[in-house]
């Protein structure tokens, strides 16, 4: 019994336990003050630390992005072990950087989840488009995608880094063949790219809507 549930489980792909992970990801925004929101931090990273999976199948092209996603984990983290019980909500930590006068600052904790955010916002996009347009070329797909969120907030020295990447992006079949199972039909796999993207979409959209309530929305990068 326990080799047959291991096998189950090895057998999941990134793409399949996100999709699990989501149902763990539960935000509470009360109508009158999103101020007492609660936005639960270990599912929210965890599911950052999957999505990094998925986009390391892309290659060298998501490296930046990678490293970024790595450094404002570890960072969020940090200050939630200093206090698990306050911190454990993102909120909090948001309302202490904002009473302390230090969350617009570059290595802010608040920050952090504005651009994990943004990057889940670029991987829920880039899925979208891969769902509905699976013929078309990987790089028309992730440009579209990053001229479409990410590019927003960039500034040009990130700007043109990600272009140079862009040239490194894999053919379709082979990017398709690194996140689906080794069984796995072509239209499960579609379907299951759409499901992420459709579950992902909504609750980054709540947490924009807290960050913007901090004035974090309009926050560029270099």
């Amino acid at each position: 019994m326990k080799r047959k549930r291991y096998d189950m489980e090895k057998k999941k792909t990134e793409l399949q336990t996100a999709i699990e992970e989501l149902s763990l990801l539960i935000i509470t925004k009360p109508v009158d003050n999103i101020e007492t929101s609660h936005i639960p931090l270990t599912p929210f990273l965890s599911l950052c630390n999957l999505i990094i999976q998925v986009l390391d199948k892309i290659g060298p092209t998501m490296a930046v992005l990678r490293q970024d996603i790595d450094q404002n984990i570890q960072r969020l983290e940090k200050v939630c072990e200093t206090d698990p019980c306050v911190y454990s909500n993102l909120v909090e930590i948001l309302k202490k950087e904002r009473n302390e006068g230090t969350y617009k600052m570059v290595a802010s904790c608040s920050r952090a989840l504005l651009w994990l955010t943004r990057t889940m916002d670029f991987t829920a996009g880039l899925l979208r488009r891969l769902s509905k347009e699976m013929s078309s070329k990987m790089e028309e797909l992730i440009e579209e995608t990053y001229l479409a969120t990410l590019k927003l907030h960039h500034g040009w020295i990130a700007s043109a880094a990600f272009k140079v990447c862009l040239k490194l992006v894999p053919d379709n079949k082979t990017f398709m063949e690194a996140i689906g199972g080794r069984d796995e039909s072509y239209e499960t796999l579609r379907e299951d790219i759409a499901t992420l993207s459709s579950l992902l979409t909504p609750i980054l959209n709540e947490i924009f809507i807290v960050l913007e309530q901090f004035g974090l929305n309009k926050l560029r990068s270099m």
